[in-house]
């Protein structure tokens, strides 16, 4: 069976922790090419509450299909400004939402 390293951060924690879900670095089953989509859908969460997907370090569309080790993390919206940019959130000079 496929695994990967999964993260959540912010007030993303706080909600897989009242699911009584594991949030960081926590080796997580998946289906053979589950999309993280899919992934958000079985945690329970809205993809309104996720600004940024990344996939092994580098930002990627909910529909990215997911390999055994990949490592996903998930961002809430709200992370602050400039850290928007140096995480591949938000392109350089793109202002909406700040």
């Amino acid at each position: 069976m496929a695994t990967i390293c999964f993260k959540a951060f912010s007030f993303l924690q706080n909600q897989l922790r009242k699911a009584g879900r594991e949030y960081f670095d926590e080796r997580m089953p998946i289906r053979d090419g589950q999309s993280v989509q899919e992934i958000i859908d079985d945690l329970g969460i809205d993809q309104s509450q996720v600004e940024a997907v990344f996939v092994n370090g580098r930002t990627a569309p909910f529909s990215t299909r997911l390999k055994d080790n990949d490592r996903l993390a998930l961002v809430p919206p709200g992370t602050p400004g400039p850290y928007r940019v140096l995480l591949g959130i938000r392109e350089c000079g793109d202002n909406q939402g700040e």
